[in-house]
């Protein structure tokens, strides 16, 4: 295994602390509103990172937080509180809002053959946590008390910028015009461990501590919880590439003063999916900016969102990807065709372990280059093109889908997307190709199958009859 690593900017081989097991984080949702797709690329890659190291043999741990308090609308602790903020607009108890949102997510993991991970753990599970954090960098000297909250103090750090210089855009996060400074603040970056004091007097959830009733940050709640699950050392850290600055500088911030020592070796940052606006120019895909495209959204206009997942896998995890629906509409067809090509490989001959072995070590080799989605795909037609036998074919692809997830080998119902009508069109030309065939014209009923092809439909001869799928 390579992979890029945030923290190098190189591309590196992946050695774990410990041979054979990997001890993996993923920064889980803020659970007050649905995920969009571009939240959900972040995960649908990460879940091929999981997938491919447990294709390469390796043991894997994987936890992911739920952030269901703590979570400013600013990532550098100023704002209107996340989770108060979705449940003003709905009426609700936070604690509400954040199970219903919870389950959403979860139900789009599902939708997009995204595994849940290995342990999965809400924030407000593990105050006590954050209060034995928090109170070991204070006794150490990497916190202070100032206007009732507590802070990280980034001074008495050799070094706060481990991801490289920050652009002066983002080291002006949290001072724009419409955000009051925090005057509490020792230095500019100093961040908030927990709230006793502020302007959200009416905050729904909060709780003791030494140092009054109050609330966490945001940033302390992912080390607690990877101390938690995987101990005080870790193999590598997902998250989103928007996540880099100031989050995981944060994180990591407070994770070594704390274990006095490096917590995290490899960090895999995604890059994010991005829109065409109005004006002709691409951003980044938010909640706030036009329409809000969630995975229920692209089923009502009728995507799959199975065909969704491989239009990233098209993409590299470190490349922006650039989404409109007619790049959409591309994938959708050359999946149906991939789709359509694999269902017509003839269950023919026998399956040999020394093939099945060549073809995985292909995958491995190729996919394990840092997270490589489109030569795993591009591999996929290698198989397709090849002179093994069909049942090796089938073999080789169903064990590539283990990483892929992209339900190759599994043929739709007939029902599916198909109305009376379509249903009518279908079997008149099976028929008709019936008759054909029964009359030795055979060009013709070759012609037929390929014009029901360019359809989407899928013919097969069986024993029982001929079977179509869509």
């Amino acid at each position: 295994m390579k992979i890029f690593n945030s923290l190098t900017k190189n591309v590196e081989e992946f050695v774990t602390n410990e041979p054979g097991k990997v001890n993996m984080y993923t920064c889980g949702p803020t659970v007050y509103h649905y995920a969009h797709i571009g939240n959900l690329r972040s995960y649908i890659m990460e879940d091929v990172l999981e997938k491919t190291l447990r294709y390469s043999g390796y043991d894997v741990k994987r936890v992911m937080n739920i952030t269901d308090v703590g979570h400013l609308s600013s990532d550098a602790d100023t704002g209107e509180d996340k989770m108060i903020k979705g449940a003003k607009r709905e009426h609700k108890t936070v604690m509400e809002i954040a199970k219903f949102y919870t389950d959403a997510f979860f139900d789009d993991c599902a939708k997009l053959n995204i595994k849940v991970p290995d342990v999965v753990e809400p924030a407000t599970n593990c105050i006590d946590e954050f209060i034995n954090m928090i109170g070991t960098l204070l006794d150490k000297g990497y916190a202070y008390k100032a206007g009732e909250n507590i802070y990280f103090d980034t001074s008495k750090l050799k070094s706060y910028y481990v991801f490289g210089n920050q652009s002066e855009e983002e080291l002006m996060v949290g001072v724009r015009d419409d955000v009051s400074e925090d005057t509490n603040k020792r230095n500019r970056n100093d961040f908030v461990l927990w709230f006793t004091k502020s302007k959200f007097e009416d905050q729904a959830l909060k709780w003791d501590s030494p140092w009054g009733v109050g609330y966490p940050g945001w940033h302390i709640e992912c080390s607690c919880i990877s101390m938690k699950h995987l101990g005080e050392s870790m193999d590598i850290h997902c998250g989103g590439i928007d996540n880099m600055f100031p989050h995981h500088t944060n994180e990591i911030a407070q994770s070594e003063a704390f274990t006095g020592h490096k917590w995290c070796n490899y960090w895999f940052h995604v890059h994010h999916l991005v829109e065409q606006g109005a004006d002709g120019k691409a951003g980044k895909m938010s909640k706030s900016k036009g329409e809000f495209l969630t995975v229920s959204l692209l089923e009502e206009k009728g995507y799959d969102p199975i065909a969704y997942r491989f239009f990233c896998l098209q993409s590299h995890y470190r490349k922006p990807l650039l989404f409109s629906f007619d790049a959409l509409d591309q994938a959708v067809g050359t999946f149906r065709k991939l789709k359509n090509r694999i269902a017509s490989i003839e269950a023919e001959g026998e399956v040999r372990d020394e093939v099945i072995k060549e073809w995985h070590d292909k995958f491995t080799e190729s996919v394990g280059n840092d997270i490589n989605t489109s030569m795993g795909i591009t591999l996929v037609y290698d198989v397709l093109k090849s002179d093994i036998t069909g049942n090796e074919k089938r073999a080789v692809i169903e064990d590539y889908d283990k990483v892929l997830s992209l339900d190759l080998l599994k043929e739709e119902s007939a029902e599916a997307g198909a109305d009376d009508e379509l249903v009518a069109y279908i079997e008149a030309k099976i028929e008709e190709r019936k008759e054909a065939k029964k009359n030795k014209d055979f060009a013709k009923a070759d012609a037929i199958r390929d014009e029901l092809a360019a359809k989407g439909i899928t013919i097969k001869d069986t024993r029982e009859g001929v079977v179509w799928t869509i």
